[in-house]
């Protein structure tokens, strides 16, 4: 039997990673990848990772709700969320993402991510939700073969030349940004403290139940998810930057929580962890990518 080494990487792909990692880097290579400026409002960054241990890696992405692209080359990648879990060959789409999701490099996977960034998936494939699925291939969704083609001619790709060819590849697929959009994104709004929804309908003159239905149409979320998702992770950030003993108390303040009750309850939401059981995989956790 393989050995499995397990650890948590929080937000999105690229963001954290094993501390326990350090002593397999020579041949356990990630990197998180930035995008050039004219990409910027169309994924965050991208994200590799190639195993060459000998050993399955297996990790927990946390929501991070944004929906991301996965390419995966050499043995099937395995996911895992919420009871379903599929094998990854060649290419699926995933999110967004809302719930844990655990992940296995078999030795020799190799992956590449692309996190969609806001409206982006919407602007590509028309569409902001998946349906009840945890993923679909991408061809599924333009109802051609244009990733399989996409993911041939990737595969034996350095990974720079695999990010050139993506955002290439994507120029004549993206739709503009409709203008009920850019009125959300330009609030530029912290969820968790301010309705955004209030704010947009004010300053465009739409109902707030117009820019709730466009909210969750573009973005594939409402604004009272996201609102809890962003204290959850204004949490996480507090927790990453403490040293000595936590004042949970003072933590759930800050965040906006009501109690501590509260805190708790979303972190068992979107962690399936306890904040002292998360503190305790903490010291497992190094900073990787920004």
């Amino acid at each position: 039997m393989k050995a499995v080494c397990t650890g948590y990487i929080i937000g999105s792909f690229g963001q954290l990673d094993l501390l326990g990692m350090k002593q397999q880097n020579n041949i356990y290579t990630e990197q998180r990848i930035a995008v050039p400026a004219e990409f910027t409002d169309i994924f965050t960054h991208f994200y590799m990772a190639q195993n060459h241990t000998g050993l399955d890696i297996t990790k927990t992405l946390i929501p991070s709700f944004q929906t991301i692209m996965v390419f995966g080359f050499g043995p099937a990648i395995r996911f895992k969320s919420c009871g379903n879990s599929l094998e990854i060959n060649e290419c699926v789409v995933l999110g967004p993402i809302k719930q844990p999701i655990e992940y296995t490099l078999p030795a020799g996977a190799d992956l590449l991510v692309a996190n969609f960034k806001d409206d982006a998936f919407y602007r590509f494939f028309g569409l902001a939700v998946l349906s009840s699925q945890i993923a679909a291939h991408p061809d599924q969704l333009l109802d051609e073969h244009c990733f399989s083609a996409l993911w041939l001619r990737l595969k034996n790709e350095p990974v720079p030349g695999r990010v050139k060819l993506i955002l290439d590849f994507c120029k004549p697929y993206l739709r503009p940004r409709p203008l009920s959009v850019s009125s959300i994104t330009e609030e530029n709004t912290d969820y968790a403290i301010v309705n955004p929804i209030k704010a947009v309908a004010q300053k465009t003159g739409q109902s707030e139940r117009i820019v709730q239905l466009n909210h969750k149409k573009y973005f594939g979320f409402t604004a009272k998810e996201k609102g809890r998702y962003e204290k959850f992770a204004k949490a996480i950030q507090l927790l990453q930057a403490h040293s000595g003993k936590v004042d949970w108390l003072q933590i759930a303040e800050t965040c906006g929580y009501y109690d501590q009750s509260q805190l708790i309850r979303d972190f068992n939401h979107y962690l399936n962890l306890s904040p002292r059981r998360y503190i305790q995989f903490q010291k497992d956790i190094c900073k990787a990518g920004g």
